[in-house]
């Protein structure tokens, strides 16, 4: 009998059971053909520790130390540059103080970026902790480590079924039954269907769609060290990539769970915000694509046993924030399955507790 079946080869999932194999036998059921098909391989790839809620930023932080541990090399120097228009001198403030960012005289900013919009921006502060994550290099590293360790990572593996057995779960998948003690749900948008399929109550997440676009060089600038530019009330994002500069309307649109595609109207709508802070036009976009982030209701992360069936367990609605905490949400997850004592403070570890909601 399996130890640990985790269904999800995202980001949430394949660290996961990186760290539960070395405890029992652990075996990672994905449904593409790939790890990190749908919102891992979709994310704008920052490590960005004081981005999210309260309980997200402590895990982000508790991630620090094995991001910049010998295991390393996941990331990359970036930094964040906040936009604010002329006018929003508080709500500026306010962006500094949760981000910890330093404001800067706009001719510094722009000497940095060539390309602002001096007669539309107001206020510009940077933030030099940002930093790039090698996602590809970070899931195959789970990957490799789990394998390492003796587990199992399967994809094309589509769950059809789950069976509630008196000592454990019976899950089919492609004709193929796997039977374990413990079942993870790290199924990212679908968390609340694999929860139907086992016959749990569902959480109630909310797969929120953000798109992207890629486009040329601004004005062909050599754009490899330009920071990421974010507006303070998040209505557009962009960062460097590949040569290229990616876009995001940052939107947050509701929508069922399926392999997510941009809407052309919002892809307009975010550039043209975007263009508000730039003096240069876009005039052609190379790419566009979206991937869908789950919420919770209270958009904490969700993590640990079911409220009913402590043989469920939720590795659920990471929000956009799954590479930078997983490693801390790793390790709380081989902490509260194994018994051992967590790091993470008691009043972190209870906002993430399925439990709140029942």
């Amino acid at each position: 009998m399996i130890d640990f079946l985790i269904i999800g080869g995202g980001i949430g999932g394949i660290s996961a059971a990186a760290r539960l194999a070395p405890l029992g036998k652990t075996v990672v059921l994905e449904r593409e053909s790939a790890l990190g098909y749908h919102a891992s391989g979709r994310s704008a790839a920052m490590f960005e520790p004081n981005y999210g809620s309260p309980s997200t930023v402590e895990l982000s932080h508790a991630s620090g130390d094995f991001f910049q541990s010998e295991d390393g090399g996941f990331l990359s120097p970036r930094g964040v540059m906040f936009l604010a228009a002329k006018g929003e001198d508080d709500a500026f403030k306010r962006c500094c103080e949760s981000f910890d960012a330093a404001p800067m005289y706009l001719e510094q900013a722009v000497d940095m970026v060539p390309i602002l919009n001096t007669e539309a921006i107001g206020n510009v502060a940077h933030h030099h902790s940002g930093e790039d994550i090698d996602t590809d290099r970070l899931i195959q590293w789970f990957a490799k480590t789990c394998r390492a360790q003796g587990g199992e990572v399967h994809t094309s593996q589509e769950v059809t079924k789950i069976t509630k057995l008196s000592d454990g779960w019976e899950v089919m998948a492609n004709g193929e039954t796997y039977t374990a003690k413990l079942l993870l749900n790290a199924a990212g948008a679908w968390v609340d269907e694999v929860a139907k399929l086992a016959g749990i109550t569902p959480l109630n997440a909310t797969p929120l769609r953000r798109s992207m676009a890629r486009i040329p060089a601004p004005g062909g600038h050599d754009v490899s060290r330009w920071p990421m530019l974010l507006d303070i009330h998040e209505n557009w994002y962009s960062k460097p990539d590949a040569g290229s500069l990616i876009v995001s309307p940052a939107e947050e649109d509701p929508m069922p769970p399926f392999d997510a595609w941009p809407d052309d109207m919002v892809i307009a709508e975010g550039l043209a915000r975007y263009q508000e802070f730039v003096t240069e036009e876009v005039t052609r976009v190379e790419a566009t694509w979206a991937g869908l982030r789950s919420f919770s209701p209270d958009r904490n992360l969700v993590i640990g046993p079911d409220a009913d069936e402590p043989s469920f367990f939720w590795v659920a609605c990471q929000g956009g924030y799954g590479f930078q905490s997983c490693p801390a949400v790793a390790q709380l997850v081989a902490d509260l399955i194994s018994g051992q004592t967590p790091t993470i403070d008691r009043e972190v570890i209870a906002a993430l507790d399925p439990r709140r909601f029942a």
